[in-house]
C-alpha cells in the first residue's frame, strides 16, 4: 500500500467491497433453488455454455435483440466503453502514463459510450411502457456510469481531473452490488447456468429444422 493516496487507497476498499459482495451474492444464489438431476444427459453441457456466449448472443439469437436492433448495438457499444474505462481506471490507479496518442481514440471511444448511456436513458424516461417497468434504481445506474464515461473523459485532457475519476470509480463500486449495475457479474453467472443446463439437456445448440415435406 505504500503510495497510495487516501483516495486511491478509497477506491481500492470500495472494489474490494464490491467483490466480496457480489460473490456473497453469487454463492447465496447457487444454494437457492440447488437440486440433483437424476435424468440421463441428453446433450453436453460445454456446448451449451459455448452457444450461450457465441451464438445465443447474436440478435437473430434473441428475439427482443432482434426487433431493436440499434437499441442492441448501443447497448453493446455502451458497455464496451465502460469496460473500457475501468482499464484506463486501472492506469490511472497505478499512475501509468498512456501514450498522448490514445487520448482522442479513448475520448472517442467514452463519448460515444456515454452519448449511447445517455440515449437509452431518455428513452427509458420517454417511452411509457418503458417508464412503467422501470424505477429510481434504473435510471441512478445509467447517470451513475455516464458520469464514469465523463470523468474519465475529463481526466484524459484535464490536469488533476484524476481525482474526479477516482471519487467516481468509488462510489460506482460502493454502488455495483446493491443495484442493478450488478448484472455485469451475474451476467456470465447466469449464461453459465443456462448453458449447462440446457446444454446437457440436448436444447442447446438448437438443432436444425428438419424440412417438411
Amino acid at each position: 500500500m505504500a503510495g497510495l493516496d487516501p483516495l486511491r487507497l478509497a477506491v481500492l476498499a470500495a472494489a474490494a467491497w464490491c467483490l466480496a459482495a457480489l460473490v456473497f451474492q453469487t454463492v447465496r444464489a447457487y444454494r437457492f433453488g440447488r437440486h440433483e438431476i437424476h435424468s440421463a444427459a441428453a446433450g453436453v453441457s460445454l456446448k451449451g455454455i459455448a452457444y450461450a456466449f457465441g451464438p445465443g448472443m447474436m440478435p437473430w439469437g434473441k428475439e427482443s435483440a432482434a426487433r431493436h436492433l440499434p437499441t442492441y448495438l448501443t447497448g453493446i457499444g455502451y458497455h464496451g466503453a465502460v469496460f473500457a474505462a475501468l482499464g484506463y481506471l486501472v492506469t490511472v490507479m497505478s499512475r501509468v502514463a498512456l501514450p498522448a496518442e490514445w487520448r482522442i481514440p479513448l475520448t472517442a471511444v467514452f463519448a460515444a459510450g456515454a452519448a449511447g448511456g445517455i440515449g437509452l436513458l431518455v428513452k427509458r424516461a420517454v417511452k411509457p411502457v418503458l417508464r412503467s417497468i422501470s424505477c429510481p434504481d434504473d435510471f441512478a445506474a445509467n447517470v451513475l456510469v455516464d458520469l464514469l464515461l465523463a470523468a474519465a473523459i475529463a481526466s484524459l485532457w484535464i490536469p488533476g481531473a484524476d481525482t474526479v475519476l477516482l471519487a467516481t470509480a468509488a462510489l460506482l463500486f460502493l454502488y455495483i452490488p446493491l443495484g442493478k449495475i450488478r448484472h455485469c457479474f451475474f451476467f456470465f453467472y447466469s449464461r453459465i447456468l443456462f448453458g449447462i443446463f440446457f446444454g446437457r439437456r440436448g436444447v442447446l445448440p438448437p438443432r436444425p429444422r428438419e424440412s417438411q415435406p
